[in-house]
């Protein structure tokens, strides 16, 4: 009796089919479920830090070293004796020379600002 060689592959190609049916259907429940998530998230406020120390570490330190000395950027430790708290919000929101507009939210930039208006 001869064996057709056909028949090992059809069972695999029905079996990888039916796989792939079984894989995105839930896949289809899981997509629905992120997109919830994110309707959840997209309602929320972000939390907004009130450390001015921990809010300069996440978005300052990397260009401005993390002691205020500088780096790529100009060192902050004196910036104070330079610039007043709102002028140091308007820089942060704006940016100045080489530096790019930060996006830190509007609470977070008016306490970075006041800690960092300090430095004199």
């Amino acid at each position: 009796m001869k064996r057709n060689p056909v028949i090992p592959y059809a069972i695999i190609a029905v079996v990888g089919i039916l796989a792939i049916i079984i894989i995105s259907s839930m896949g289809i429940g899981h997509r629905d479920a992120i997109q919830g998530k994110d309707d959840d998230e997209a309602g929320q406020t972000e939390t907004t830090l009130d450390d001015p120390e921990e809010i300069y570490q996440n978005n300052c330190a990397a260009c401005h070293g993390a002691d205020l000395s500088g780096g790529m950027g100009p060192g902050l430790d004196k910036v104070g004796s330079k610039h007043d708290a709102d002028e140091i919000v308007e820089i942060i929101h704006n940016g100045l020379g080489n530096m790019p507009p930060q996006n830190v939210a509007d609470e977070e930039a008016k306490i970075l600002a006041e800690w960092l208006s300090e430095k004199k």
